[in-house]
């Protein structure tokens, strides 16, 4: 490696919920740097996802994170001329990111009408261990699994 490697930004708490985590999705879902707009909808998100539930909004986001958080992942490397999926521990913020991630994503394909309303469909769906994001995670340990043959070729 010749550069330095970036460090480490420290975010600070959400102003709501007092959780690092929360300021960590807000981020990942904002779109432009519109911050207040992506906050507003994780917020609203929240509140949805507690009127469905019955429960605490802020604890079942914690649970469908939890839920959609893959453990391994396959990586790519060429030996001898031949490409092999390599499954591979993930670094436990590369874990986190991923997941949130996966839950953004698949909760703008979701066919609902707000951002909010999406997301909280998502949020609920992968509380319940359901939903295309738990799916993903599902498929990517599933993969991991079908190449666990080629794991003496970690690096």
């Amino acid at each position: 490696m010749r550069k330095s490697t970036a460090k480490k930004r420290i975010l600070l708490p959400d102003p709501k919920f007092h959780e690092v985590m929360v300021t960590r999705f807000i981020n990942n879902l904002m779109y432009d740097g519109k911050k207040s707009a992506s906050s507003e909808v994780f917020y609203e998100a929240i509140d949805i996802v507690a009127k469905r539930t019955n429960e605490d909004g802020l604890e079942v986001f914690k649970k469908a994170l939890a839920n959609i958080t893959p453990q391994v992942e396959v990586r790519s490397r060429r030996v001898g001329g031949a490409t092999f999926q390599i499954p591979s521990e993930i670094r436990p913020d590369r874990k986190i990111s991923m997941g949130m991630k996966w839950m953004i994503l698949y909760a703008r394909r979701r066919n609902e009408k707000s951002m909010a309303q999406k997301l909280a469909g998502e949020i609920v769906a992968a509380a319940k261990e359901e939903g295309a994001a738990f799916k993903k995670k599902e498929d990517v340990h599933k993969m991991a699994e079908a190449n666990k043959a080629f794991s003496h070729f970690r690096f």
